[in-house]
């Protein structure tokens, strides 16, 4: 009884409450995503995801019950060894996996599946989280900032050789968390460039690009350099750079055309071009937008949406469950969602910041990356500003992989903060 008491005390009900709310959205907003008003089931049935989402959320609370009552050293403690496993997993599921959808990442269970990818990144961020918290790591120095990296990149290498990029892409977040545990600002400025790079490279001739960047290494060194800084090691550095960016430039056309599965390439043309392919790959990011701008400003109303009724958006209770409340809540409705989530984030944040333990701390920042990562990319996808890469909305997608995923992460850090506040 003590250590339930100590339990209620200590962990942070705030977020408790918004990770409720976003439960209960998700799930009446996947009901309203299935439900037909000609043959309307119950909400409870198993007969429709609503119902199933139901028995998930019921595991989800076995599974919070299992977190909070089991010793916080459990989760520094064997860290790395809840890594070992999920990469030993991982690979399996490459042979043992089932084909869906294109996708070797499933594993049947019965007549459910569950998906390894959602779950590595969970056990990613305790490795890391374990890794940083060590007194002796310092990412200024090459040789522990690469252990870091190894860390991070081995789960997505294995994921995209399942054929699931979308999982992959996750991974990429985990450098916010480097940075704030002392990663030098180049590396993030550099990734930032990266990415303006791959943008630039879809939208124009990579010749156009190349010329670009050779006039303004150009302009750097002749015009903002100032003139005792010109020396020969600068300009090497200067070129060594334009040829860094120029492979790899040439390589996001190889990289395209040569890496990516032919529906990926579909998504990446529809995201430059959306009118391209109307009544093919942009079919879904098409019919969403109609869907979301539909429902104006209050929505049409629970259950009333009609391009949810009569599935025009495909995956509609799972990756594209935000036009859902797009069409029927409105914009209102979609800006407290948004609200919702913006202080899930910076509830977490804080409760991050105020840890003593360098492993808590460091944990509770991979719970928000990983959380901010989804939800950006999701709605960005919906409304057609990211390419559609299929990842879930936290814990408002349809899923049972996806909630459970989620529900651990964030109930593990909750464990994590309330060790703050009380002994065991």
């Amino acid at each position: 009884m003590a250590n339930e008491i100590n339990i209620r005390r200590g962990i942070d009900w705030v977020t408790v409450l918004l990770y409720l709310s976003l439960v209960l959205i998700g799930y009446f907003n996947i009901y309203a995503a299935v439900y037909n008003p000609e043959n309307p089931i119950a909400i409870f049935s198993l007969d429709h995801s609503a119902g199933r989402q139901l028995m998930f959320l019921g595991l989800a609370t076995i599974l919070v019950t299992f977190i909070l009552f089991i010793d916080y050293k459990v989760y520094d403690s064997f860290a790395y060894i809840f890594y070992g496993f999920m990469i030993l997993l991982l690979i399996a599921t490459i042979f043992l996996g089932s084909d869906i959808k294109g996708s070797k990442s499933w594993i049947k269970l019965g007549s459910f599946s569950l998906q390894p990818a959602e779950f590595a990144k969970l056990v990613t961020a305790l490795a890391l989280s374990k890794y940083l918290s060590s007194q002796t790591v310092n990412l200024k120095r090459f040789s522990d900032l690469w252990k870091a990296a190894a860390l991070i990149l081995i789960p997505p290498v294995i994921i995209i050789l399942q054929k699931e990029t979308g999982s992959a892409l996750t991974f990429a977040i985990f450098l916010v968390v480097l940075y704030r545990e002392g990663l030098p600002g180049i590396y993030p400025a550099l990734s930032l460039a990266f990415v303006v790079l791959l943008i630039l490279s879809l939208l124009y001739s990579k010749w156009y690009i190349l010329i670009g960047l050779v006039v303004l290494a150009v302009i750097f060194y002749y015009f903002i350099l100032a003139k005792r800084d010109r020396k020969r090691q600068n300009v090497i550095r200067i070129a060594g750079i334009v040829l860094l960016f120029s492979t790899f430039t040439m390589g996001v056309d190889f990289f395209v055309n040569k890496v990516l599965q032919p529906h990926q390439q579909k998504r990446i043309k529809i995201l430059v071009d959306p009118d391209a392919d109307p009544l093919g790959a942009g079919w879904n990011v098409t019919q969403s937008k109609i869907a979301i701008g539909s429902g104006g400003f209050t929505g049409k109303g629970y259950l009333k949406g009609t391009q949810t009724k009569f599935d025009f958006v495909p995956e509609q209770s799972t990756d594209f469950i935000f036009c859902t409340i797009g069409e029927e809540w409105g914009f209102m409705g979609s800006l407290v969602l948004i609200g919702l989530y913006l202080a899930f984030l910076a509830r977490i944040l804080y409760l991050a910041e105020l840890q003593r333990d360098k492993f808590a701390r460091v944990y509770g920042y991979c719970v928000a990356s990983i959380i901010f990562f989804h939800l950006l990319v999701n709605i960005g996808m919906t409304i057609g500003l990211m390419p559609v890469i299929g990842i879930p909305l936290p814990l408002v997608s349809y899923g049972g992989s996806s909630l459970w995923s989620f529900t651990i992460l964030i109930f593990v850090f909750l464990k994590l903060d309330a060790h703050r506040s009380y002994k065991v």
